[in-house]
């Protein structure tokens, strides 16, 4: 009879075990959709059609998603965000419904893409937020036309390609990778080169950044270096040595989430660019 008392005990805490739920930072959420635009189409810049789309009114602020993504990847933040401020969202050179042309990825020819567009939206100044790709672009505009950032947010950037881990080995970033040959396949106007997009972008990423401290202590836009405290894509001494870099850095660590966390705590994610946004200085 004890065995058999052992037996069901032991069989109800094994399945308690496995009930238990995931852990959000090893989940990838849907990707959400975008509210409608209170104007969106596709603007010629530096030879290529940029996607973009706007909502709200107020002080410009513009979301640059990270790479493989595209502006879909904001639709949690944009209403809340276009509450106050006039949000800006576009698809990076060869994302989602942008073209590209022949000249290799790159982040200061992605950050020229994006003063482009603000030149076609009469935009001269804008607060920037930006998620991993976007992150970095977000670092060299704010580098080579700080006049045109007011602030920038930068979640999940790397200064440099030894900030980043393997992602190969992370069922999550697997899973976006996979995720991301379907949205492409839906937007791209080239949708059966997802293949070689990736292959573009992967070199990209083995060869960019390269900023050294000097570089980031350059910076004089108001800046805050943000991460999740569980980023499978970003080695946290790298954040540490932008955030100590870059004068005035702000270092924030969001809490039990991944590389995709405005997907994963979408409403903590959106608070804490509120946070930023809202920012006095002295």
């Amino acid at each position: 009879m004890r065995a058999f008392l052992l037996s069901l005990v032991l069989a109800f805490v094994a399945s308690s075990a496995s009930a238990q739920p995931v852990p959000r930072w090893m989940t990838l959420p849907p990707t959400p959709t975008l509210p409608p635009a209170v104007s969106s189409g596709h603007a010629p810049v530096n030879g290529i059609s940029i996607w973009y789309a706007t909502f709200g009114s107020g002080p410009p602020v513009i979301l640059l998603h990270g790479g493989l993504a595209n502006s879909n990847y904001w639709g949690h933040q944009v209403p809340e965000l276009a509450k106050t401020h006039r949000v800006i969202v576009m698809d990076s050179r060869g994302h989602g419904r942008s073209t590209r042309d022949e000249r290799p990825y790159g982040y200061a020819l992605m950050a020229s893409d994006v003063l482009g567009l603000m030149d076609y939206l009469g935009v001269p100044q804008a607060a920037v937020v930006g998620w991993s790709d976007g992150a970095i672009i977000g670092l060299s505009m704010a580098m080579s036309h700080p006049q045109r950032v007011s602030r920038l947010f930068a979640f999940a950037a790397n200064s440099d390609p030894g900030g980043v881990k393997d992602v190969d080995k992370s069922p999550v970033f697997r899973s976006f990778i996979a995720r991301g040959e379907k949205e492409y396949e839906a937007l791209s106007a080239t949708p059966r080169e997802y293949r070689k997009f990736v292959e573009e972008i992967s070199t990209m990423w083995a060869t960019q950044p390269n900023w050294t401290a000097a570089d980031l202590g350059g910076i004089n836009v108001r800046t805050w270096i943000v991460d999740a405290d569980r980023d499978e894509a970003i080695k946290r001494q790298n954040t540490e040595f932008m955030a100590e870099a870059i004068p005035n850095a702000g270092l924030l660590l969001q809490p039990e989430v991944s590389h995709f966390s405005m997907l994963q705590a979408p409403q903590q994610f959106t608070d804490d660019v509120k946070r930023f946004l809202d920012r006095k200085w002295d």
